[in-house]
Parts: structure tokens; C-alpha cells; sequence
């Protein structure tokens, strides 16, 4: 009688389940609720999920099982927007201009972009890698699993690998997901300053070259805008990405309207982002695309900007919707991906679903991964998070009480 039993319970083995617990799976239209819900975990995946009068039978001598206590299990975030890598502070930077310094003056006592370029120039690998190790960690406390770290302050051949190296070193050493893009192209620097054109010829020579010989880029990026690159150069750094078969991104329409969405558009580009200055026609062109717009209100919020992305183009042309911190130096020092929540609804007023599917499900296609992560379904990556609130909503509405219970990647346990 007893190995009839054990027979019987032993139809499904699992590394692990999860039992009293609440599902927001994410889907492209609500949060996919389901409640008095279990997930089961095998080899890293999603083995099972659904109601919890309905998980087949599992040896609960030999599988860990984990007692949610009512709490809710959504998908692991994704930060597809970051530049965490970086040298140096902008602190006092940011004193000038509230103290009533132009741009002008900033730049000439050796502040702006130029400020962050000489100081990640100068700083050593493991300077960097502690610095950006340390964002890292505040994000994945804050449940992110997967996160995209640029380049772009080194400007310069030598700088621009290394801050890809550490990049990767991050992904190989840390439980959080790392993607990384190469954004040669993000700024003029000072050895440059009169000859763009000349620029872009080392970012699609030398540069790209050196980037994709050590595998060290999963996409390119542009900082396409009046005070970076324009089309032409934009379209010089897509076709040597495309020789090089990577996709790309692009910083489009974000103080200006260049027409840099439509452009990306017509290179099937992962996200254009930004995108305060987004028309009618660039919005068609990424819908037509598949192309993600990822928005970030964290810049939005500190450079107290007024001009709102188009949300309600967006909405019509169903175009799916992505928040990022676009943690950096110099336009978003935030390193919190539960306030870019609140944010979005606060001063975007996108809704609480629209918030969370931003993070999850939409950060996922941003990236191009959205084929392993950003949802909760069979056969997924199981990265998730486990957090002690009500109803998702509330991971938009409240934010400086860190609701986040454990943090779930590959299956196992990280934070």
C-alpha cells in the first residue's frame, strides 16, 4: 500500500514548489490574475502553474515546498533602460544649477557629460565594477532580475570595452540578469568636438569592430537629438550594427523631433526611448515595427520637463509601453525601479497595469527576450518575486516601504 502511494504522488517531480500564494502572470492586457494559486519549478523553468486545487500530485517529502502566506508572485522586473556603469558624481553639478548656474557655466567649470567621460576614463576596472555592483544590488532588492547596462562615458575605444567587460562581469558574478548595448555613438567627446562625421567613423570602425570581436554587446544605441548625433550618423551606426548582425536602439525624440523613431523603425529596432517628441507618424512607423517605446520618468523628473510622451498615439496604435530607470549620472541619479512605478502613474498617468506590464512583459520585448522572461507562464525562465501587498496595484501606489519579500532567479532563491 505504501508504494502504491508513493506511485501515486510521484507522478510530477519538481525542484521546488510554491504554495499559498496569488499570481499576477502578466499578459499584453491585464495582470492575469489568479488566486489560491501554486507555481511549481523544474530545472529553472515554470513547470506548473494555476489554482491551487489543481497541482498534480508531487513526493512533498522530496521537493522543497515554500509557503507564500497569502503573498503575490509576479514576474521578475526588467530594467531595459540603465547606464549603471559610469566614474565619478554629478552632485555638485546639480547644486550649480539649482544655485542658478546656465549649462554654459557648467560646462566651463569641466561639468556636463564631459565631467562623467574623464572620471569613468580615469577610474580602474574594479572601481567601476564595485560602484555599478552596488546599483545593481539596490535594483535587485527592489526585484529586478534583468537589467540593460550601456556604455557611453568612455567615448574612446579603450574606456568603451571596459565598461562593456565590467558589464559582462556583472551578468557572469551577480544573480541579476545583465544585457549590455554598445552606445559609442551617446556624446561628441572633446577630441571630436569639431569633427562628428569623424567621430561616427571610429564608433562604426574601430569601436564596433573591437566591441563585437570580444562578444561583448547584445545591441547598439544612438543618442539621436540635436545635441547628439543626427540621421545621417544615426543611420551610419545602424548599418555597421546590421553588418555586424546586432539589433538596435535608439534614444530618439526626446528634446526634439528628428524623425529618429521612423528611422529605427525601418531597422525593425528593439525600442526607440524617450520619445517626449514623438508625432503621429513616427508612433505608426514603430507600431508597423513591433518596435517598443520605453519611457522614463525618472529623466522626465529631474530635468522638470513638461512635455509628456504621446500616451494616448501610443494607446491607439497599440504600441506596447516600457518603464526604465535610466539610471545614470547625469539626468536620472535614480536607482529604483519600484519608484519609476509610482512615477509613471503619478506624473505620466499611465495605470497601475500599464506600470507593471511596462516592467515585465513590455521591458522583456524591449530587450528581445520576451520568448524566456517577463511573464509567468509554462516554460518560462522561473525568475519571479514574491512581495507582501494586497493587490499588484499597490507595487505602483505606495513606494519607500520595499513590499519585496524574495526574489526568485533561474528557480533559486538570490535575494
Amino acid at each position: 500500500m505504501g508504494k502504491q502511494s508513493m506511485s501515486l504522488i510521484n507522478n510530477c517531480e519538481y525542484d521546488s514548489v510554491w504554495l499559498d500564494v496569488n499570481l499576477a502572470t502578466i499578459n499584453d492586457h491585464d495582470y492575469g490574475i489568479i488566486e489560491n494559486a501554486a507555481l511549481a519549478i523544474k530545472d529553472g523553468k515554470i513547470a506548473w502553474l494555476g489554482p491551487r486545487d489543481q497541482l498534480p500530485k508531487f513526493d512533498v517529502l522530496a521537493t522543497p515546498v515554500y509557503h507564500g502566506k497569502g503573498g503575490w508572485i509576479t514576474p521578475g522586473l526588467i530594467d531595459c533602460h540603465a547606464h549603471l556603469v559610469y566614474g565619478g558624481s554629478r552632485a555638485k553639478e546639480f547644486e550649480m544649477r539649482l544655485e542658478g548656474a546656465s549649462y554654459q557655466d557648467i560646462a566651463n567649470a569641466g561639468g556636463g557629460i564631459v565631467s562623467t567621460v574623464t572620471a569613468t576614463r580615469a577610474a580602474d576596472e574594479e572601481t567601476l565594477y564595485v560602484s555599478a555592483k552596488n546599483r545593481l544590488n539596490a535594483l535587485m532588492a527592489e526585484g529586478v532580475t534583468t537589467v540593460e547596462i550601456k556604455s557611453g562615458y568612455g567615448l574612446d575605444t579603450e574606456t568603451e570595452l571596459k565598461m562593456l567587460r565590467i558589464a559582462r562581469m556583472l551578468g557572469e558574478h551577480h544573480p541579476v540578469e545583465v544585457k549590455t548595448t554598445f552606445l559609442g555613438a551617446h556624446a561628441l567627446p572633446l577630441e571630436y568636438k569639431d569633427n562628428s562625421d569623424g567621430y561616427i567613423d571610429l564608433v562604426c570602425g574601430e569601436m564596433i569592430e573591437a566591441v563585437v570581436a570580444e562578444g561583448l554587446a547584445d545591441a547598439v544605441d544612438v543618442f539621436c537629438e540635436s545635441v547628439g548625433f543626427n540621421l545621417a550618423q544615426t543611420k551610419r551606426v545602424f548599418e555597421a550594427a546590421k553588418r555586424h548582425g546586432l539589433p538596435v536602439k535608439l534614444h530618439a525624440e526626446q528634446m526634439s523631433n528628428l524623425g529618429g523613431s521612423e528611422l529605427a523603425a525601418s531597422y525593425n529596432a528593439l525600442s526607440v526611448d524617450h520619445i517626449e517628441y514623438l508625432d503621429e507618424d513616427g508612433v505608426k512607423a514603430i507600431a508597423e515595427s513591433g518596435t517598443v517605446a520605453v519611457v522614463l520618468p525618472g529623466a522626465f523628473y529631474f530635468l522638470r520637463e513638461t512635455k509628456l510622451p504621446p500616451f494616448e498615439l501610443l494607446r491607439q496604435y497599440k504600441v506596447p509601453m516600457a518603464i526604465a530607470t535610466d539610471a545614470n549620472p547625469g539626468s536620472s541619479p535614480l536607482c529604483s525601479l519600484q519608484l519609476m512605478l509610482n512615477m509613471a502613474c503619478t506624473l505620466f498617468r499611465m495605470t497601475p497595469y500599464e506600470a507593471l506590464a511596462g516592467v515585465t512583459i513590455n521591458a522583456a520585448k524591449a530587450l528581445g527576450i520576451d520568448d524566456n522572461v517577463g511573464r509567468l507562464d509554462i516554460s518560462m525562465q522561473a525568475d519571479f518575486v514574491l512581495w507582501d501587498i494586497s493587490h499588484p496595484a499597490e507595487l505602483a501606489y505606495q513606494y519607500g516601504v520595499n513590499p519585496c519579500q524574495q526574489v526568485i532567479k533561474n528557480g533559486v532563491i538570490v535575494g
